[in-house]
């Protein structure tokens, strides 16, 4: 028997995404899970409380991914390059509930985003973590503050993805596969002192993935 909470979970991402979280009723969620509209405050005490669920289970999954990377010993480029890969397949693989995610919660200034501040607030300051330890290495120059260093390195992620949802951006295999090199290679590339950054950047995606191989995340 299936597990009713989670096949309205799982209705609710298509509707929220189809229709807009704003647009939908209790009913539309029922009606795709195809289950009886009380059954929904069954497990839910309201349309809020679903979204907030479906935001909190993902984004504890990719915060619980940065803590993991961040205790490996591996050089700063591929634990960025982990965390870059790990959103970018995230979408890959469940682009509605990313969509959700993206429109619904972190842009939604408003609502929900207000709502999830300490959580949104905790991804940058783990990867500002990840770029403050590489400042005091001396793998990434100090002059550039590490929050705004990990602001700019998930926000780059997260317009991509937009670009993605709103069909701004081509996507496709190959498409997800440059976007992880692109991003770690725009931020680390002005991160790092020169002779590094220009090199990799001369190496391109190919020597890039001969340096981070096992750097992406599943």
């Amino acid at each position: 028997m299936p597990d009713k909470r989670r096949l309205i979970l799982d209705a609710a991402v298509r509707v929220f995404a189809r229709q807009g979280f704003h647009a939908c009723r209790v009913s539309d969620i029922a009606d795709e899970a195809g289950v009886a509209y009380g059954l929904v405050y069954h497990y839910f005490a309201s349309k809020d409380e679903v979204l907030n669920t479906l935001f909190l289970e993902r984004w504890n999954v990719m915060l619980e991914h940065i803590r993991e990377v961040d205790a490996k010993p591996l050089p700063v480029r591929e634990k960025l390059a982990a965390i870059a890969a790990f959103i970018i397949d995230s979408y890959r693989h469940d682009p509605d509930l990313m969509k959700v995610i993206i429109v619904e919660v972190t842009r939604a200034a408003n609502s929900f985003g207000q709502t999830h501040l300490a959580e949104i607030r905790t991804a940058y300051e783990l990867i500002g973590g990840i770029v403050a330890k590489a400042q005091a290495d001396g793998d990434f120059k100090d002059e550039i503050e590490a929050r705004f260093a990990a602001m700019a390195f998930y926000g780059t992620i997260e317009q991509l993805l937009t670009g993605w949802i709103f069909g701004l951006l081509p996507q496709g295999a190959e498409e997800f596969e440059r976007a992880k090199w692109l991003v770690v290679e725009t931020v680390c590339g002005g991160l790092e002192h020169g002779g590094e950054g220009a090199r990799r950047s001369r190496e391109g995606p190919a020597g890039a993935h001969q340096h981070a191989r096992g750097g992406a995340a599943k």
